[in-house]
């Protein structure tokens, strides 16, 4: 079995589209968020992607 790591995957979508509060329509991320997402380390993408980002959906619903 392959135990290597992979990197977490980018949440656009390629709507890429930015609201009047500085967020994407798209995936929902800041343009801070986005111009950091390369720098980011794997556990913090993967906060974005489980918790703060499906939190942020819900908000908009």
């Amino acid at each position: 079995m392959d135990s290597t790591p992979r990197a977490v995957l980018t949440p656009c979508i390629g709507v890429c589209t930015i609201d009047e509060h500085g967020t994407c329509h798209g995936c929902l991320r800041t343009l801070e968020e986005i111009g950091a997402w390369l720098q980011m380390g794997d556990a913090e993408r993967q906060r974005m992607m489980d918790v703060v980002l499906p939190a942020r959906e819900a908000a908009r619903a």
